[in-house]
Parts: C-alpha cells; sequence; structure tokens
C-alpha cells in the first residue's frame, strides 16, 4: 500500500493545479451570482446551478491538467527531473494567472455584452487602440482592479510554487507508472463529464431561460475556449440546430411566400433571380446608405431623436425593423449583402466570403457606378477593408483621411466631421454625372461616448459623455447632415437610407431579448412618397427594397423582399442572439409575433412576442412545422457561404440598367 500512496504522491503539482483551478473559478461564480443576484434568484432551484458550474469547471481543468499529466512520467527520468519541475511551475503560474485574468475581466464584459466573454473577447484583442480606450474611458474602475487582482495573483502564486509541499515527491518510475493510468482516465472522465453519446458543451449546462444565467454557470475560460474551438467549425456553424441536405435547402428557396412565380436561372447558384425594380427611371438613382452606430428603437421612444422623428414624415418609415444580431459587422453583411444571420462570426470576418460575395457595392459598381466606404475610424477595423474591397467597394475614406479634423475620440472622427466629408465627397461625385452608392459609417454613439465640446450648439461647454447624450449627438449630426444634403444639387437624384447596425447593448433576462433588436430605418430622398411601413421587416428587406426603389434591376441572390412590389409584405424578421436563431412572424394587426428559437442540440421553443409591452409570453416546444420553417432558415445562409454560391454567376455578367432578364434556357447553356 505505501508503494502505491508514493505512486500517488508524485502528482501532487498537478492536485494543487487542479484544485487551485476549482477554487479560482468557483470563487468568481459566487461574487457573480452575488452581482446578479436579483437574475440567479429569479431560477427556480438556483443553488443547482453552482453544482453544475463546478462540473463545467472540472471540463476545463481537465483539459489543462491533461498534458502536464501525459508528461509527468517522463518527468520522473533523472534526466528530466529538473526541466520537469521548472515547467509544473511555469505551467501553474500562467494558466492559473490567464484564469485569475478572465474571470476578473468579467464583470466589465457583463456590463457591456450582458453574457460572459466569449469570442469577442478574443477578437478585440486585434484591435488594442479602440479596445484600451474604450476600457480605459468606460469601465476604468474595473480595469484598475483587475489589474491589482491579476498583480496580486501573480505575487502569491510565484511564491506558492517555489514552497516545498508543491513539488512532486520522488518516487520510484513504477509506482508512478501504476497510478498514472488511474489519474489519466479520471481526467478524460473529467473532460467528458458524462457517459452519454455525446459530450458535454455549453448547451449542457443552460439550464434556465436567461441567457446571462446560463453563462453564469460555466466558467469564462471555458466559454472563450468553447468559441475558439467552434471557429475551426464555422463554415456549418449552423447545423447545431440540425441537419438538411442540398436538394432540401435548394428546393425551400422557391417556396418562400414572396418568391413564387420568380425564375431561378442557376441551378449552381439556387438563391439568384431577377428582380425587376419597382420604379422605372430613365437613369438610376445614386443610393446613399448611412449605417447609425448602435441607434436602437427604444432611443427613438424615448424622444432623444427628434431629427430622426422629423424626417421620418418625409420618407418611408420602418416602424417594425429587426435587426439581425448584436454586432456592427452583423449589421454591415444584412443591410449591405441581405445576408442572413448565422451562429458563426459575420461574413465580414470570415474567409470564403472576402472575394466573390454579392453586396450592393459589386452589383451597382457592376452597373457602372462608382462605390465608396466613408468611416470615421480606421477601416481595418473588424476586417471591413478587406471585405469592402474584395467585394465591389472601389474607394475607402477613413480616420486617415480628414485634414484637420474638429474632434477625433478613441473611435475616429466625430460625426460631424464624418459628414462634412461625406457632403464634400457626394457633391464631388454627383459633378461628375456618374452615378454612385456610398456608404458612410458612423462612430460617435459608441462606448465611451467621446463627445466634442459644443456637440448639440446648445452652450453647453462639457456636456456628459453617456449613451444619451451620445444619441442625441447622433441625431444632431445626422439632421444638419440631412438638411445640407437636401439643399444640395445631388438631392433629386439619390436615395437615402438611415438605418442602424444595432442597438447600443442587448440584455434581458429572455432567451431572445426581442426588442433590443428593434432599431429605426428610413428611406428619403429623391422623389420618394413619403410611407410608413408597420409589418415586421428585417434588415436583409433593405437591400432588394433600395435597389428597386433606385430604378435598379438585375440578378440577385439575396432572400429579402423587396418592399415596395405589389405583394403582401413578409412580416417576418430573423435574430441571431449568441447560439440562439429567433424567427419571428408577425399577426395581421401588427402587435404581436410568433417567436421560434432554434438552440444547439436542444429542443426548439416558441412563444408569442407582444411589441407594445415588449413581452415575450412563456416558451413552449414548437410543432414540427414551425420547426421545420425556421430551421430551413437557419441552415441556408451557412450553407450557401460554404458552398460559395452567394454570388452572381458569371453568365448573367456584366448587364446594364438596359437589359432585360435573360432567359433561363440561354443562362443554360451559356454554363
Amino acid at each position: 500500500m505505501h508503494w502505491l500512496l508514493s505512486g500517488f504522491r508524485t502528482y501532487r503539482p498537478l492536485y494543487f493545479f487542479f484544485l487551485g483551478g476549482l477554487g479560482i473559478l468557483s470563487t468568481s461564480r459566487v461574487v457573480l451570482f452575488v452581482l446578479f443576484a436579483e437574475r440567479v434568484t429569479a431560477v427556480q432551484q438556483w443553488p443547482a446551478l453552482l453544482l453544475a458550474g463546478i462540473r463545467a469547471d472540472t471540463i476545463m481543468m481537465g483539459y489543462l491538467t491533461l498534458l502536464p499529466l501525459l508528461l509527468m512520467p517522463f518527468f520522473q527520468l533523472p534526466a528530466l527531473q529538473r526541466f520537469g519541475k521548472v515547467f509544473l511551475q511555469i505551467w501553474t503560474v500562467l494558466w492559473l494567472l490567464m484564469l485569475v485574468f478572465i474571470e476578473a475581466s468579467t464583470p466589465a464584459f457583463i456590463a457591456q455584452y450582458d453574457v460572459r466573454p466569449n469570442r469577442l473577447f478574443v477578437e478585440y484583442l486585434l484591435y488594442p487602440q479602440e479596445v484600451i480606450s474604450t476600457l480605459w474611458l468606460g469601465f476604468r474602475g474595473w480595469v484598475i482592479a483587475t489589474l491589482v487582482v491579476v498583480v496580486a495573483a501573480a505575487w502569491g502564486l510565484r511564491i506558492l510554487v517555489q514552497r516545498p509541499w508543491f513539488h512532486a515527491r520522488r518516487s520510484a518510475l513504477w509506482p508512478t507508472l501504476a497510478v498514472w493510468p488511474l489519474l489519466l482516465l479520471c481526467c478524460l472522465l473529467a473532460i467528458r463529464s458524462t457517459l452519454a453519446h455525446r459530450p458535454a458543451n455549453p448547451s449542457f449546462f443552460a439550464l434556465s431561460g436567461d441567457p446571462l444565467v446560463n453563462s453564469l454557470t460555466i466558467s469564462s475560460p471555458y466559454s472563450v475556449s468553447y468559441a475558439l474551438y467552434n471557429l475551426r467549425h464555422e463554415a456549418a456553424a449552423s447545423e447545431v440546430y440540425g441537419a438538411l441536405n442540398a436538394d432540401q435547402l435548394s428546393a425551400f428557396i422557391p417556396t418562400i411566400d414572396y418568391f413564387q412565380g420568380t425564375e431561378f436561372p442557376s441551378a449552381e447558384y439556387p438563391s439568384v433571380h431577377w428582380q425587376q425594380a419597382s420604379a422605372e427611371r430613365k437613369h438610376p438613382l445614386n443610393i446613399v446608405v448611412i449605417l447609425e452606430e448602435s441607434m436602437g428603437y427604444g432611443f427613438v421612444e424615448r424622444g432623444l431623436t427628434p431629427n430622426l422623428q422629423q424626417w421620418a414624415t418625409k420618407g418611408w418609415w420602418f416602424e417594425q425593423l429587426y435587426a439581425t444580431g448584436t454586432r456592427s459587422v452583423r449589421g454591415i453583411e444584412a443591410v449591405v449583402s441581405g445576408f442572413l444571420p448565422t451562429p458563426a462570426r459575420s461574413t465580414v470576418k470570415l474567409s470564403l466570403s472576402q472575394r466573390n460575395f454579392f453586396t450592393m457595392a459589386s452589383m451597382l459598381a457592376a452597373q457602372g457606378y462608382h462605390t465608396e466606404f466613408i468611416y470615421g475610424g480606421e477601416s481595418h477595423f473588424d476586417n471591413m477593408r478587406s471585405f469592402f474591397t474584395g467585394n465591389g467597394v472601389q474607394s475607402i475614406i477613413d480616420e486617415n483621411d480628414y485634414d484637420n479634423p474638429n474632434f477625433v475620440s478613441s473611435w475616429g472622427v466625430s460625426d460631424a466631421d464624418l459628414f462634412d466629408k461625406a457632403h464634400q465627397r457626394l457633391s464631388q461625385l454627383h459633378a461628375t454625372d456618374q452615378a454612385f452608392f456610398t456608404l458612410i459609417f458612423t462612430s460617435s454613439n459608441h462606448e465611451p461616448f467621446e463627445l466634442p465640446e459644443n456637440a448639440l450648439n446648445d452652450g453647453l461647454q462639457h456636456l456628459a459623455q453617456n449613451v444619451d447624450n451620445a444619441v442625441r449627438y447622433a441625431d444632431h449630426a445626422l439632421g444638419q447632415f440631412l438638411s445640407q444634403a437636401q439643399q444640395s444639387n445631388y438631392w433629386q437624384d439619390t436615395l437615402f437610407l438611415v438605418v442602424a447596425d444595432h442597438d447600443n447593448r442587448v440584455y434581458g433576462d429572455a432567451l431572445v431579448p426581442v426588442d433590443k433588436f428593434h432599431i429605426p430605418g428610413l428611406i428619403l430622398g429623391a422623389d420618394l412618397t413619403p410611407n410608413t411601413l408597420t409589418e415586421i421587416a428585417s434588415q436583409i428587406d433593405l437591400a432588394p427594397t433600395l435597389l428597386s426603389l433606385a430604378g435598379v434591376s438585375g440578378y440577385l441572390p439575396t432572400l429579402g423582399q423587396d418592399l415596395s412590389s405589389d405583394l403582401p409584405p413578409a412580416n417576418r424578421a430573423f435574430l441571431q442572439f449568441n447560439q440562439t436563431f429567433a424567427y419571428l412572424q408577425g399577426d395581421d394587426d401588427n402587435t404581436s409575433a410568433q417567436v421560434t428559437l432554434l438552440r444547439p442540440q436542444q429542443a426548439t421553443l416558441t412563444g408569442l412576442y407582444h411589441q407594445p409591452s415588449k413581452q415575450l409570453s412563456a416558451l413552449q416546444p414548437a410543432d414540427e412545422t414551425q420547426h421545420q420553417q425556421a430551421l430551413h432558415w437557419a441552415l441556408l445562409p451557412s450553407w450557401l457561404y460554404r458552398e460559395q454560391r452567394y454570388q452572381v454567376p458569371e453568365a448573367l455578367l456584366p448587364f446594364t440598367q438596359n437589359q432585360q432578364q435573360i432567359p433561363v434556357a440561354e443562362v443554360a447553356s451559356s454554363k
């Protein structure tokens, strides 16, 4: 027996590492449960979440312990004992310090995203200037507290790993080898966490209807690690909801209500169809898209956007427009490309969409438009420059192209500087008599909400740097630009789309906080007759609608509806909230919507969202019809991306405004 016990004592550093990690993660979870006690205690039998959290922590620590455990027998060899000692010290300090750092950073991340750190935690590390400025100005207290905790932890861990009791007691090689298979089996069981067919994953611990509480049950390192692991599978990310083959997905497209009777000329590109413009024009109009940063509909309801509301009476106003996601790049892909959301990263960032991926810019460039992107910050952020230049945008103006801007924040020049530059460029382009497409992306309404003095021209020298004032300023700058544009020569030849990329912060105790996806949208300019659209609409409907109103006909791969056509509005929207996909289908009186929720490896749920009260009814299992409808919509974009079919084939390009629809037979014969 003593012989066997000596073998167990060999692995003492790993016991310290494993239990130390559990202690760090569990302590952090308890603190977070206290900080968010109101939402945690709303869950029945919430103490069971703590036990589930420990189970999730054993998965994380199992992974981290596996490599040193595999190496331990070799460290008993005389030639490797010194190396093994140093390796275990470094491994323990670095990884436990990493756990401390991520957990200490978690409260600030939750304050911004209402969920534990995920892949955004890593993605934002690619943009240190913007992130550091945002953290220091908006979360300075948490930054300082995190640094203090990490420094203290580093000092304490360094002392602990030098203590004699930390190091492995020397033992004969045979006892070490005899114990090793048992410990390895325990480590593998900790990683798998179940004897069921599938190993445990984050959805295994989703025991609540509140996404935040579900994320608190696991740890932040586990959440980040699982998100990074899934990056390898992003091309097929939507398949976590179920499986449909290519034939089923292709066959679904022509069955969509507003595509009834539409010709789909290419079997290889199944969503490509001819869209005849609803507006007959001698010359197509210029198109300007103004993407407003983080301007949710709630700000409109609170009266913080008087300029936008004033202009809403002069154009097409969307009362129930919904964003597809919660990130700027998600808004870009929906508005500019008409692309549906997926659980993966936005196509703005994915590799297969950096070339030959449909955008309004690529279509309009083929029709002779000059295409341009105007931004106040650095255009490489979120991979925008690569995506745009590879997909039809011919010119990019960013922070480096402003001469003596009046105000520069962490995220770039102020909205006033941005719109001054935009007005200058639109005037220049109009003077060339060449049609143009311009995307203008604002940034002033972005945390930490740095605003110029006299931002509202009301004599306030030091406007409080908060979200309400940032919205007021963004609305003020927008109003000034639209007034200036209305007096310009290009107004009568241009359509403007003003739309938010997403809301400012998405939070709440619902599986999908539907109200936080509600955004304002407005199309105006030229000869457009004012109109109010009361039905539910999605960001993916904007591109086909805008092109049609501008008088641009052509082949499109988009799955959104041209809302200017004579067909009844689809009255539906698509929302992606973390790993949950929501399909909204509005009712006849435009006050409620059926919501179908797809979740990874879990049952599909359905409920009723009441728009006036912003409440989602109690969820219940969806029937097969609801499940299949939502599943087809959820799987389509991932499949189109993976197969690189979200583009117009060369057989249908180039085309001109005077060209009529190419017969299907001619397309087939040209391939």
